[in-house]
């Protein structure tokens, strides 16, 4: 509950600022009429969007289990994952599209100066939005979470790309500015493919190697445990669930003391751990 609390706070704060930053920057492309801007104002309100599903899927994870739904509702936050993905796509598909129209309907930049100013409030914003998801992510353990905080911080960098371009029109290449919004739409594209294989490692249960190697080392550190024949995780939204069976030398007795201990260690050493059931038999 309290992770939960953290994660939707920080998506409210977030969400904020993103929108601000959109809106200033939707007012210099209504009077300066740069596509780079015009993309990047477009990303960074998808950007702005995609906080809503995450928000949707920390509400929802609140809720306690049913005999429906036995695991409870921590994985909403992949669904939000495949809305996030869905409207990535999207923003880069306008900004590419408005790009190409302006390269063969080329329409003079006005304002570059302010064009330049809106980028880089672009970059800040984005960049404290990014700084503030990941801190709160990583405390909370929300993948999705750190996820969306890394993709603020590539969009920050996007939003230098819109500075760029309008150096290059003070410079006496206009084509410059519809040739950065191509390039925006080309790093989205890019960006959206380490969020698929993101969204999709979680949808099959996959986790991080590294994650498996602690939790390996927390139960060979546990007396009486010679051997461990089986260890699984899975994340389920910021939470994860596993089991373990190990055996244990013949002088051991309580198996089920040896079974509270190996649990103990697996959640010292992982902290995000919820749930871990332990099967321990005599090595025989």
């Amino acid at each position: 509950m309290e992770a939960n609390s953290a994660g939707i706070r920080a998506l409210k704060i977030s969400l904020v600022i993103l929108l601000v930053t959109t809106v200033l920057q939707a007012i210099v492309v209504a009077f300066s009429g740069s596509v780079a801007l015009l993309a990047d104002t477009v990303h960074n309100f998808s950007d702005a969007l995609t906080a809503v599903p995450l928000w949707i899927a920390f509400v929802l994870g609140r809720r306690v289990a049913t005999r429906r739904y036995t695991y409870g509702f921590g994985r909403a936050e992949d669904l939000a994952g495949l809305f996030i993905v869905f409207v990535v796509a999207l923003s880069a598909v306008v900004a590419a599209w408005q790009s190409i129209d302006r390269i063969f309907n080329p329409q003079p930049l006005e304002h570059v100066g302010w064009v330049i100013a809106a980028g880089v409030i672009g970059f800040a914003g984005n960049e404290a939005v990014a700084i503030y998801r990941i801190r709160v992510g990583r405390r909370i353990g929300s993948a999705a979470l750190v996820a969306d905080g890394v993709h603020a911080r590539t969009d920050g960098f996007t939003s230098l790309a819109v500075v760029f371009g309008g150096l290059g029109v003070l410079l006496g290449f206009p084509l410059a500015d519809p040739i950065v919004g191509l390039i925006i739409s080309a790093a989205i594209f890019v960006l959206l493919i380490g969020t698929v294989r993101s969204v999709g490692q979680r949808l099959l249960d996959g986790v991080e190697p590294e994650l498996i190697d602690r939790a390996e080392h927390a139960i060979e550190h546990v007396s009486g445990v010679v051997r461990i024949e089986r260890i699984r995780l899975r994340w389920v939204g910021h939470r994860l669930h596993g089991d373990a069976v190990v055996a244990i030398g013949d002088h051991v007795v309580r198996l089920d003391h040896v079974a509270t201990e190996v649990e103990h260690s697996v959640r010292a050493h992982l902290p995000n751990v919820d749930d871990f059931l332990v099967r321990v038999h005599s090595d025989r």
